[in-house]
């Protein structure tokens, strides 16, 4: 038996210096060192031999089965880099060929707008401020002093998620919460998307952004309110835009008005932009806080007043860059985004 494992000890290792791929020496493997394999078959003949020979018998074709291992693997490293050189020289690359210039994307004017403004305010000294985007229906109606026959309140006008949680239709309700903070003075502004039922047209749609402020404080009057928004409005369209303040009714100020700005086209002297009129469309809602939304949030309106504002993103955007449509906004054509 020693003679069988010497002898094929040598044969393997010969014949894996004829091995020229990793297939030969896979073939060899299996016929020398497999299950089946030469050096098997010797050691099943073990049984023949006496008890004193069976150990130095076994501890030899170990010896053996290292031995061709270690050969098998030393052969496959060079046929590996013998292969990988050749590959190498096989494959040409041409580093002074320019590289393919990637296609970046572009900030959406929606979210350019959503910054400026933010810094805007910063700027005048308001903290930014937000909230989540699923309101209870108390922070989105009842405290905001909204009457039970608000037609805001309808199904067909809101996003109900339950009976008492609803898609918010305005960021007033991150005003509500700070408020209830009881942190006063109160200087903050808040920006998000807000969600309600209406219809797709040039300037309605169900998702808008909105951006509100409040300012809670002792002797707050609507002097203050009017020089903000005319600041602001300077601030982001330029010292030449106008304003105009209209009466309106919003259920959570009291008084309450309309802004719009004069026409960025014509700058208020009439164009077919602004059908003549020299004002562009109406730009925000704002007021001074009602008292009863004072008190709801546990503000004494005898002490504290405030004023508050909102306008929507969209509608700014629109303003600032001419764009006719809201669709726009929403359809991510690259073609419209490329031009901000």
């Amino acid at each position: 038996m020693k003679e069988q494992l010497l002898k094929l000890k040598t044969e393997a290792l010969n014949r894996l210096k004829e091995c020229n791929d990793n297939a030969d020496i896979e073939k060899l493997r299996v016929q020398y060192l497999g299950k089946k394999g030469e050096l098997t078959l010797i050691l099943r003949s073990m049984g023949s031999l006496s008890e004193e020979e069976r150990p130095e018998m076994g501890k030899m074709a170990n010896e053996v089965r290292a031995v061709i291992e270690e050969g098998i693997k030393s052969v496959k490293e060079r046929i590996n880099f013998i292969e990988h050189d050749k590959k190498i020289k096989s494959e040409t690359l041409d580093i002074t060929m320019p590289g393919r210039i990637p296609s970046i994307g572009r900030r959406h004017p929606l979210i350019q707008v959503k910054e400026e403004l933010e810094s805007v305010f910063m700027r005048m000294g308001y903290d930014v401020m937000e909230g989540p985007e699923i309101e209870t229906v108390a922070h989105n109606f009842d405290e905001l002093n909204a009457p039970y026959d608000h037609p805001s309140r309808d199904r067909s006008d809101t996003f109900y998620i339950s009976d008492d949680l609803v898609l918010r239709t305005q960021t007033s309700p991150v005003q509500i919460r700070a408020m209830k903070e009881g942190k006063l003075p109160i200087r903050m502004v808040c920006t998000g998307r807000t969600f309600r039922f209406d219809d797709v047209d040039d300037t309605h749609s169900p998702m808008f952004h909105q951006m509100e402020c409040l300012v809670i404080d002792r002797g707050v009057t609507l002097a203050n309110l009017k020089d903000s928004i005319d600041q602001f409005v300077k601030e982001l369209f330029g010292s030449n835009m106008k304003t105009r303040f209209r009466p309106h009714n919003f259920p959570f100020t009291e008084p309450s008005a309309e802004v719009d700005v004069s026409c960025p086209v014509c700058m208020g002297k009439g164009c077919p932009a602004c059908h003549g009129t020299g004002w562009s469309m109406e730009l925000l809602g704002c007021g001074m806080v009602h008292p009863n939304v004072l008190r709801n949030c546990g503000i004494d309106p005898e002490v504290y007043s405030g004023y508050a504002f909102g306008m929507g993103i969209d509608r700014v955007t629109m303003v600032k860059y001419g764009i006719p449509n809201i669709r726009l906004l929403f359809e991510n054509d690259v073609r419209f985004l490329k031009q901000f």
